[in-house]
């Protein structure tokens, strides 16, 4: 690192080098967990949820470039691009370089770097990804409808984890007391949450219809979905966005509907089934209404 490079700049030309290489993307990931000086201990256990995200997108072939014989996704290149430029931004500047941070998210990352906590790295990671949502709306709006509709599943997943660790009332209610093991991104059972294999196919772009994806959730993903975040999804984003300072969020739900790159005229995609599993998830675990966010 030269100390007349600024952090911003330097963290620029990292993600620069990899921008049409999947696999040095990932490296460049892992290389930020390890700090600026090749050794950060309490920071390498967060790799985890991180990592596992990482490699959804390369087996997706999200990533690869659009030059490729099967290109990637000009959107999610673009997702990714701004989690790993914050991310080396933050490196840099803990290692000397000259700031101040470009910006709220890239400062986020130095908070945590900083203090190593799940609701800092949550605040970090999801932070980032709004910030890339907001951003790059256009170019999700340019992808097919079932690419569009699991776009508001992964945001509803990510943001739901962070509530697990955060705002354990909203996310689970009268279990609140086992939210924050559940979401911490240290641990493997944060998988259930992140890991979206477990969502969608690993496969890009998606060509059946939404429909034919959904009769096919079945199992834990569909409880999940349906039954714990459904419920929750105004709230859910009403928190979110005070916690992230991204007002813009609130953009991207209505009614308690997705609607990010989503038209409200097609808000029945998100109705529950009517099942006897899901009734009981809603009758067991309820929304906490008039709660502090917490």
């Amino acid at each position: 690192m030269m100390s007349e490079v600024t952090a911003a700049v330097w963290a620029g030309r990292q993600v620069a080098a990899v921008r049409d290489d999947p696999a040095g993307r990932m490296a460049l990931m892992e290389r930020c967990y390890h700090g600026p000086f090749g050794r950060a201990p309490r920071h390498l256990p967060f790799r985890r949820a991180a990592m596992a995200f990482m490699r959804w997108q390369l087996r997706r072939g999200v990533l690869q470039p659009v030059f490729a014989e099967r290109p990637g996704s000009p959107w999610w290149r673009a997702v990714n691009e701004r989690i790993l430029r914050d991310g080396c931004e933050a490196v840099g500047l803990s290692g000397g370089l000259a700031g101040p941070a470009s910006s709220l998210t890239a400062d986020r990352w130095l908070s945590f770097a900083d203090r190593p906590t799940a609701r800092a790295w949550y605040r970090a990671h999801n932070g980032s990804v709004v910030a890339a949502y907001l951003g790059h709306r256009d170019l999700a709006e340019a992808e097919n409808e079932t690419e569009r509709f699991f776009m508001n599943v992964v945001l509803c997943r990510v943001l739901y984890a962070h509530a697990l660790v955060a705002a354990p009332r909203i996310a689970l209610g009268r279990l609140r007391v086992l939210a924050p093991l559940l979401g911490d991104p240290r641990v493997e059972m944060t998988g259930i949450f992140l890991q979206l294999s477990r969502v969608l196919p690993d496969e890009y772009p998606l060509h059946d219809t939404v429909r034919s994806h959904l009769d096919r959730e079945i199992g834990f993903g569909r409880l999940l979905d349906f039954g714990v975040i459904a419920p929750r999804l105004q709230q859910l984003y009403a928190w979110s966005a005070r916690e992230l300072e991204a007002p813009g969020l609130l953009d991207c739900v209505r009614e308690g509907s997705p609607v990010y790159a989503w038209p409200f005229a097609d808000r029945h995609v998100w109705r529950p089934p009517d099942s006897f599993a899901v009734r009981l998830i809603h009758r067991v675990l309820p929304p906490e209404r008039g709660t502090s966010y917490r």
